[in-house]
């Protein structure tokens, strides 16, 4: 199924649940307690963007744990990228996520594309992250938090050990969210990409700015929304669009499906990618 479909079917999905929704609010009401009243400390929840997602939730409570398996095609002019994605995230003290990830990227060419003149696959990096939730206000239903992802980028593997670490990434961010009401939720994370390229002590700046606002569903912990992604790399400005929805298949059990738009890539056209959550139980 080529990335067009995708797009399209996700759209269907995320309007034919957004008239099937309907104001529940004893629903929501209940819903919303589960989450926040469970115990202490304080936690508001929100809707977490699937994309660029956070380092657990705001608010994150002692023993809270979580596996994420994320798959995405991109569909350039010369050839597909398929990555995918393995990261663990838990909370060992309140208020505090960490965070291990290791994303692959792996490369098809188009027909008449020859494969030497596209990117060797790789494993990108090791990405190690921390967000500490300094401000949780139930009643104003807001969250704040700072957090840090360093990645140590490995070569690819054409030249893979000629080094083995080719650059860093440092990437501190900030993030606040609001909710509005029982059902809207808006969502800022923000933060410059200081890429430091080992060999020729190269370093290179960006700044991301990642809006979203979700819908979610009455009494549940599905919903739709977008997320924007617009990155500032000096002069030039990158957005991608990206709709979305998720869905609980049990308790402990959630999938994503996210569709990318970019708004003014000149190499890069649709993206589909899928994200499976699970949190086991805490013991």
């Amino acid at each position: 199924m080529n990335s067009l479909k995708i797009v399209l079917i996700t759209c269907y999905l995320i309007f034919t649940l957004g008239s099937y929704a309907q104001d529940k609010s004893e629903l929501d009401s209940l819903y919303i307690h589960k989450v926040e009243d469970k115990k202490e400390p304080g936690k508001v929840l929100h809707a977490e963007p699937l994309y660029i997602d956070l380092i657990r939730d705001l608010g994150a409570r002692k023993g809270e744990k979580e596996w994420n398996l994320g798959v995405e095609l991109k569909d350039n002019l010369e050839y597909d990228v398929y990555e995918a994605l393995v990261e663990y995230e838990w909370a060992p003290i309140d208020r505090l996520g960490l965070e291990i990830e290791l994303p692959f990227k792996f490369y098809g060419p188009i027909s008449g594309t020859p494969r030497d003149s596209i990117p060797s696959d790789e494993l990108e990096s090791l990405k190690l992250a921390a967000q500490w939730s300094f401000y949780v206000n139930e009643s104003t239903a807001t969250s704040m938090a700072l957090g840090y992802i360093n990645e140590f980028e490995f070569t690819d593997f054409r030249n893979f050990g000629s080094p083995l670490i080719k650059g860093n990434i440092y990437n501190p961010f900030f993030v606040i969210a609001k909710r509005w009401g029982n059902n809207f939720h808006t969502l800022i994370y923000t933060g410059p990409m200081i890429n430091h390229n080992f060999r020729s002590n190269n370093v290179s700046t960006t700044y991301d700015i990642n809006t979203n606002i979700h819908y979610m569903i009455s009494g549940t912990n599905n919903f739709i929304g977008i997320e924007i992604n617009k990155t500032i790399d000096h002069s030039e400005f990158e957005m991608t669009i990206r709709p979305q929805m998720r869905v609980g298949l049990a308790d402990n059990l959630l999938v994503g499906i996210v569709a990318g738009i970019p708004v003014n890539s000149e190499d890069e056209r649709l993206s589909s990618f899928l994200r499976i959550i699970w949190e086991p139980e805490e013991h």
